[in-house]
C-alpha cells in the first residue's frame, strides 16, 4: 500500500483505518435520525413524554415529520447493512465467545477465541436491529395515518401500532446498550468519529480482523 494510505497518530505511531469517511457519515445519519424519532416516538407514546415533542416544533410537526424522518433511517441503516452484512455472519467461533460472556465482562480477552471485524454481541445486535427496523417500517406504512392507514381495517391498524412500539422499545433498549458497550471499550467511540485505531486496540480486541488490516497494509 502506497505511504500516502497509512495514517498516523500524533506520536508518530501508526493506525490503522477501521472505518471510511463514507462509513462513518452513514453512520451517524442514521445516529442523528435514530435520536429524533426516539424522542418524537416518546411525545407521541405516553402524556407524561409528550413535552418531548418541542425538539421537533411541537404535536403537530412532530407527527408530520416522525415518519419522513423514519423513511429516511431505514435508508441509511440499510445502505449500512449492505456495507457490514458480510462481517456479520455468525462463525463457530462466535458460539464460544458466548459461551464465555463472564471473560467477556471482567475484561479477560486473552481467553476468548480471536475476534473478527464484530464480535459475537455486535453480531447479534446488528441482526436484532435489521429486524426491528423490518418491524417499524412495515408497521409504521399501516398507521401512517395520512397516506395509508385508511386502506387497512382498524383492527390491523391497531396491531401494527402494538408492533410499532414494541419494535421501538427494543431498538431503543438495544442502541442504549450499544453505546454503553462503546464508551465501555475504550477507542471504539474514538473508531466512529476519526475513523482509525491503534495497533493495540485492535489487536487486543478484533485480532483477526488485526492480522488481515496489517497484511493488507504490507502488500
Amino acid at each position: 500500500m502506497k505511504h500516502a494510505d497509512r495514517h498516523y497518530n500524533k506520536q508518530g505511531l501508526p493506525l490503522i483505518l477501521r472505518y471510511t469517511a463514507n462509513e462513518r457519515s452513514n453512520h451517524w445519519i442514521t445516529a442523528i435520525c435514530f435520536v429524533l424519532l426516539a424522542v418524537s416516538g416518546l411525545a407521541m407514546f405516553h402524556p407524561a413524554t409528550a413535552w418531548l415533542a418541542v425538539f421537533l416544533g411541537g404535536g403537530q410537526w412532530t407527527r408530520i415529520l416522525h415518519p419522513f424522518i423514519g423513511l429516511l433511517m431505514f435508508v441509511s441503516f440499510f445502505i449500512l447493512v449492505l456495507r457490514f452484512w458480510r462481517h456479520n455472519l455468525l462463525e463457530q467461533g462466535d458460539v464460544h465467545w458466548m459461551k464465555q460472556i463472564g471473560d467477556v465482562l471482567n475484561n479477560r480477552e486473552e481467553r476468548l477465541p480471536k475476534v473478527g471485524r464484530y464480535n459475537a454481541g455486535q453480531k447479534m445486535l446488528f441482526w436484532v436491529l435489521i429486524a426491528c427496523m423490518l418491524g417499524l417500517l412495515t408497521s409504521g406504512i399501516v398507521i401512517w395515518r395520512a397516506y395509508f392507514a385508511f386502506y387497512f381495517p382498524i383492527e390491523l391498524v391497531r396491531l401494527a401500532a402494538l408492533l410499532h412500539a414494541c419494535c421501538a422499545f427494543v431498538i431503543i433498549a438495544s442502541i442504549i446498550v450499544h453505546v454503553y458497550a462503546g464508551l465501555w471499550v475504550k477507542g471504539s467511540i474514538g473508531a466512529m468519529v476519526r475513523g482509525t485505531v491503534t495497533y493495540g486496540w485492535a489487536k487486543k480486541h478484533h485480532e483477526r480482523w488485526f492480522a488481515k488490516a496489517v497484511r493488507h497494509l504490507e502488500d
